[in-house]
């Protein structure tokens, strides 16, 4: 494959030019960098076109790994992987370990075979290893190359993390896996389960309508698939973890706000402190366990690894008490508590009745708006009626893959009834999605 500009991709054999909706990007000035490459038509490489968009933490002198927010199947779900890696509530999670942060889109037709991506054996594994050094290249971070990975994929994009992890274990930290897992056992597809792969921490995790208590419906087959996937892996001792939201489908509703603070966990226990040095393994004293739970009985809670007396192979394993505490509220209503405030936002700058203003998200429940005041007295609150259809009410709103949607939304205000010619003063607070509010 080559990186070009305006590429091609695949369909039924043929290739065609790129065209809607893989044809809007967001910008890709530093800190954003971005590689596309072109459809494939030799074998074992991408049938389709495929484009991935990398942020890294202005100031971060050498990366520490990268993580990847991996889209699911079909053309909406590809699209909305656009807009990934810029999602301020997981470039905090990325800044705080100075990981880059990457999200591919691969450019599949709404009725292409998804399977064509979402199996690393056909070509995504080898473009993904090839655009971590392409864009180390253009970013001048060359170890990009070789820094572990941290991955999170929906749907079919939790059968290409999970995949990954099964070919790739001593190169990954850990790995969330919503509504999809990779094929193990029997199956002429299957992934062998190796040793060093159930040393990766796994989470599983899936709507309760996806055939946990509601057993019908186009998505009814999901949790069959992370059932059996569970259990082969736990039987080997893996480092692995169901979660069901009590509330969702095949959507990611409130997930974010488990998998942000269990990536945060894993990384930081797993991350080495240089470049080149082996991943260290999690901490067998730290973990909690609990007997699995699917919404279907009496919530057990976790329990200091050493205390549990139940069956090992029927437990989850998680990886420390705060997160084993933050699951136990997720599986009941999805609600995980948060007590930490936002940051403060900074650099505001006013030109003539134009505010703008910068602000980093807070790691554990992000950001939900911005309160803005003239002369000491709240004139606007941004967005004025903060909305998602899939969780929590998030600024820069959600699409069902949890990214945000484009146009993505600015922190830009005007302000239309500023008396002119006269002097004001302007303050502006984060608000988090709990409602915590920064100084």
């Amino acid at each position: 494959m080559r990186s070009i500009i305006s590429g091609l991709f695949a369909t039924a054999g043929v290739l065609t030019a790129q065209q809607a909706p893989y044809d809007v990007f967001p910008p890709a000035d530093p800190p954003y960098y971005r590689v596309r490459y072109e459809a494939s038509a030799n074998p074992g490489e991408l049938v389709f076109g495929a484009n991935y968009t990398l942020w890294i933490p202005p100031g971060v002198k050498s990366l520490r790994g990268v993580i990847v927010h991996q889209h699911g199947c079909g053309e909406g779900s590809c699209k909305s992987g656009l807009t990934g890696a810029c999602d301020l509530h997981w470039q905090a999670l990325a800044a705080k370990h100075d990981c880059a942060l990457l999200s591919p889109v691969y450019e599949q037709p709404e009725k292409a075979d998804c399977q064509m991506w979402c199996d690393p054996r056909k070509g995504s594994d080898a473009a993904f290893q090839k655009t971590l050094t392409d864009l180390g290249r253009k970013s001048n971070h060359p170890e990009l190359a070789t820094v572990p990975w941290a991955l999170w994929g929906h749907s079919g994009g939790g059968h290409w993390a999970g995949g990954m992890v099964l070919l790739h274990p001593e190169r990954i930290a850990a790995a969330w896996l919503r509504s999809g897992v990779p094929p193990v056992g029997d199956k002429p597809s299957a992934y062998a389960i190796s040793e060093a792969g159930t040393q990766v921490p796994l989470m599983c995790n899936l709507g309760t309508k996806e055939g946990v208590t509601i057993k019908d419906g186009q998505f009814a087959g999901v949790w069959s698939g992370v059932e059996f996937f569970f259990t082969a892996m736990r039987a080997r001792g893996a480092l692995i973890a169901v979660a069901v939201d009590p509330l969702s489908s095949h959507d990611c509703g409130n997930q974010r706000y488990l998998a942000i603070p269990w990536l945060d966990a894993c990384l930081t226990a797993r991350l080495p402190v240089k470049d080149g040095e082996p991943m260290k393994p999690m901490v067998a004293a730290d973990a909690w366990i609990a007997p699995l739970h699917t919404g279907e009985s009496k919530i057990m809670e976790p329990v200091p690894g050493a205390k549990f007396a139940g069956a090992v192979e029927k437990s989850i394993w998680l990886p420390n008490e705060g997160v084993a505490r933050a699951w136990t509220q997720y599986v009941r209503d999805s609600a995980v508590a948060d007590i930490s405030p936002p940051p403060a936002p900074t650099n505001l700058k006013v030109t003539g009745n134009e505010l703008s203003w910068e602000a980093s998200a807070d790691l554990e429940s992000g950001l939900a708006s911005f309160i803005i005041e003239r002369d000491g007295e709240v004139i606007a609150t941004l967005p004025e009626n903060p909305a998602n259809p899939f969780g929590r009410p998030i600024f820069q709103g959600l699409q069902y893959s949890d990214t945000p949607p484009l146009p993505l939304v600015k922190m830009a205000f005007h302000d239309t009834k500023a008396e002119a010619g006269k002097p004001h003063t302007y303050r502006v607070t984060a608000v988090n999605t709990v409602g915590l509010k920064s100084k």
